[in-house]
């Protein structure tokens, strides 16, 4: 059963009281309820005889229309007891379930479905998110549009400059492991992972140009043929990296295997340790 809004549907009735009418056929030019509507489908009617009439929700069967819910009425709003004669019935769009373009109405209840349908002129400060408490979003009246992808709380998203404030991870963090191009002044960069690799062509001076403020990675080096790391460039604060073990000084690098070097910038300082025993 479907509500079927159609035009030229109109027919006459000499039922009597307040209960379903039997529809007499078509007015000349228009067509029956059955083949307009539909049976079992319902409508918006009108029923008018002289000064009488009602507006409602009717039911179509063959040659029938129960009068299902009253809308609006000559009655007060209910059901009209219509008296003898020919009643003019005909399908109708009741003005208190009309959808006007022009002016604001709240809409209860509503899908819009299918990804093709657009709502323009909404401004993002006027739209609010609501249920039967209210805003969903709690004291505030109104719920700014975000931009982007929409983070759903099921769906495996990359999530890019969120910050995320005090939060319980369940489960390993999977960290990036990257391999640095060897050159004379290769760049220590976080912004490729938090592990980073390293085999040296030669004696290098490393550079963290990018390094920011509370970032920390892992450097594992492979000293190639017992070649060497300075590590006196200005782009780590200061006079270079500031070393935490070995007395202060440079770790000096394995002849096998990695050297484990953890970097960290507190400021506009980096600090670093050996990791492990040489």
């Amino acid at each position: 059963m479907a509500l079927v809004i159609a035009d030229r549907v109109r027919e006459t009735s000499t039922t009597t009281g307040t209960g379903t009418l039997t529809l007499d056929g078509a007015v000349t030019g228009y067509r029956t309820f059955s083949s307009g509507i539909g049976n079992s489908n319902t409508c918006y009617y009108t029923i008018t005889l002289g000064s009488d009439w009602e507006v409602g929700i009717g039911t179509v069967g063959a040659g029938t229309l129960a009068r299902t819910t009253v809308l609006k009425s000559s009655n007060s709003n209910s059901a009209v007891n219509f008296g003898a004669g020919t009643k003019d019935v005909f399908a109708t769009y009741a003005g208190d379930k009309a959808v006007d373009t022009d002016v604001i109405q709240t809409l209860t209840n509503k899908t819009i479905s299918t990804d093709s349908n657009t709502i323009n002129g909404i401004a993002a400060s006027s739209f609010v998110l609501s249920n039967a408490s209210g805003v969903i979003d709690g004291s505030a009246a109104q719920k700014a549009i975000p931009s982007g992808t929409v983070v759903g709380t099921s769906d495996t998203q990359t999530l890019t400059n969120k910050t995320l404030t005090d939060p319980a991870i369940i489960g390993t963090i999977l960290e990036d492991v990257y391999t640095i191009s060897d050159g004379a002044a290769f760049e220590i960069d976080p912004g490729n992972g938090s592990i980073q690799l390293i085999t040296l062509g030669a004696n290098r001076t490393p550079k963290a140009t990018n390094f920011a403020a509370g970032e920390a990675v892992t450097l594992m080096v492979d000293d190639g043929s017992a070649y060497t790391l300075t590590w006196t460039d200005s782009t780590f604060g200061g006079s270079g990296v500031v070393w935490k073990t070995d007395s202060g000084s440079a770790p000096t690098l394995n002849t096998t295997g990695y050297t484990v070097i953890v970097l960290w910038k507190v400021s506009t300082q980096v600090y670093g340790a050996r990791v492990g025993n040489n």
